[in-house]
């Protein structure tokens, strides 16, 4: 029998949501008697050129409730969709997906809620300080009964968002959380050109993310001034797009870094990882850490702050080093420590790939499909 499967995200724009929803399906297509389908609400779609043979199709589709009047609705095509196809799983990807979806009265199908972060709409809240918190609430109660209704399954990417579900969902849905940390395709990320390590050339360092005020980005730059300082020909390359641009681009004229700190925009990050040296991460708060993995994949120790979520997968000393305070001395540092010592850094990049290897999809999506199976 054919195990019919229907993810559903909003749209494709740049993330690590859209990236797992992609490489989970890529991968899903794959396997014997298996059927899976990607749905979004939009059009947009920044991994056109990396979408595979991914059967995606746009269901225009919305849900926008309303305290004091009536709900924007807007579900009569995603509906037929759903009858049409038959789903035996239903796989939802971020809250805009799941508020919408599971308006739906559709009974054949396991539903599945993916927490790719800690869902602020879920969180219990006693008494609510500000219109968005009574927002949450509205949302928070309307959806529980959804769940219930629907026996939802829960997929947490982290323990700290395993944490969270199980604190924040109503008892009769806590036997149904699982902790499924993210995974890469890692042959994706193989970097074809590793040869020894070269300490005669600068320091190159990467980082990937949105330009948003949580991944903090100019944090960096003064890290990579103390290292030239130092006397360390260091360049930082930013890959990523957001509003922050132009506060980043004032901090490296401010701090005369515009010939060693570089902003590419949303741009495919292979190329840069396999030219890299050391991957840095400032985000004050990651749920997971996807691109960390993709960097390890590449061969790259990584130098990161705690987020919370990237406790699961950086190891102290041994892929990397995570910085429980932001200082950007004592996050130089650390690069120094890499970058002086070939023995440290060779060991470090070649448990970095034996410890992405772990994470690779195909393991994952066995683990994923016994989740499926197990409902059915």
């Amino acid at each position: 029998m054919k195990l019919k499967i229907l993810h559903i995200i909003p749209n494709l724009h740049k993330g690590g949501a859209e990236r797992l929803a992609i490489t989970i399906c890529k991968e899903l297509q794959t396997r014997k008697n298996v059927e899976v389908r990607l749905i979004t609400f939009s059009n947009e779609n920044e991994y056109s050129d990396s979408m595979g043979n991914i059967h995606w199709d746009v269901v225009p589709a919305k849900f926008i409730p309303s305290i004091l009047g009536q709900p924007e609705v807007q579900l009569d095509k995603l509906h037929s969709y759903i009858v049409d196809f038959e789903p035996n799983i239903i796989h939802t990807h971020l809250w805009q997906a799941e508020i919408i979806t599971r308006q739906i009265d559709y009974n054949k199908a396991t539903w599945v809620t993916h927490f790719h972060d800690n869902i602020p709409q879920l969180k219990k809240i006693m008494l609510p300080i500000s219109k968005a918190e009574i927002a949450n609430i509205y949302e928070r109660n309307l959806m529980i009964s959804k769940y219930i209704d629907k026996k939802n399954c829960s997929i947490c990417i982290s323990r700290d968002t395993y944490e969270y579900a199980q604190k924040n969902l109503p008892k009769a849905l806590r036997n149904d959380i699982h902790f499924l940390p993210n995974a890469i395709n890692c042959k994706e990320f193989t970097n074809p050109n590793k040869a020894c390590f070269d300490f005669s050339k600068k320091i190159n360092l990467v980082t990937v993310g949105s330009l948003v005020d949580k991944k903090n980005q100019a944090f960096l730059i003064p890290v990579v001034s103390i290292l030239k300082s130092w006397g360390y020909d260091t360049q930082l390359h930013i890959l990523g797009e957001g509003p922050n641009r132009k506060a980043i681009e004032s901090d490296i004229v401010e701090l005369e870094m515009t010939n060693s700190v570089f902003l590419h925009g949303n741009v495919g990050v292979n190329e840069f990882y396999w030219n890299a040296d050391i991957y840095v991460h400032s985000a004050t708060y990651e749920p997971f850490g996807l691109v960390l993995l993709e960097a390890m994949a590449a061969g790259l120790p990584v130098v990161c702050l705690d987020g919370k979520g990237n406790r699961d997968i950086i190891e102290d000393s041994k892929n990397g080093y995570i910085l429980s305070t932001e200082n950007p001395e004592e996050f130089a540092h650390k690069i120094y420590n890499i970058w002086n010592n070939c023995k440290v850094y060779n060991a470090m990049s070649q448990y970095a790939i034996e410890f992405a290897e772990k994470y690779d999809i195909k393991p994952y999506v066995d683990k994923l499909l016994d989740i499926y199976t197990s409902r059915n």
